[in-house]
């Protein structure tokens, strides 16, 4: 819920602004060039038991880029080098998260085919989905993955 704060500077009027806090994260797309994509079942609420992209949020004096490959190792222990991500845009809708405000930056990455998981921090499992199989998706994931397959240039949302 925004709050309104009340700035007065000096003799001047009364200046109002609207606020609201805001959560940053960073989600990964994973593809394998024989067309699979990694998802994770979400093991906490919001949409708890639904699949969803690898991601979470941006800690303290991190980049999104690093929280992106933090997050990738820690729910799938799947490891990428930062430089082999491509930053596919930002998703910033007001209501994209039940939560509250969130913004993520997504990023895509290819690893090989048949790359090993293993289920971590808050994914209930991780699985190897084919492209034409994919479920529902949790939040605007959707919304994410088509982005980056559809295009390799970075897309604002």
């Amino acid at each position: 819920m925004p709050t309104v704060e009340t700035r007065r500077t000096g003799a001047e009027p009364t200046e109002t602004e609207t606020s609201e806090t805001i959560r940053y994260t960073a989600d990964v797309v994973t593809t394998t060039p024989d067309g699979h994509v990694l998802l994770i079942e979400r093991d906490w609420p919001p949409h708890q038991g639904a699949w969803a992209l690898p991601g979470g949020h941006v800690d303290v004096g991190e980049t999104s880029r690093a929280a992106a490959v933090r997050e990738l190792l820690e729910e799938t222990g799947v490891r990428v080098d930062p430089d082999h991500l491509r930053q596919i845009g930002v998703w910033d809708q007001p209501d994209r998260d039940p939560r509250g405000r969130y913004v993520t930056v997504a990023y895509a990455v290819v690893v090989p085919a048949n790359t090993r998981i293993v289920a971590g921090t808050d994914a209930r499992t991780a699985r190897w989905w084919p492209m034409d199989t994919v479920p529902p998706l949790a939040f605007d994931h959707a919304s994410i993955l088509n982005a980056a397959t559809a295009s390799p240039s970075p897309v604002d949302h």
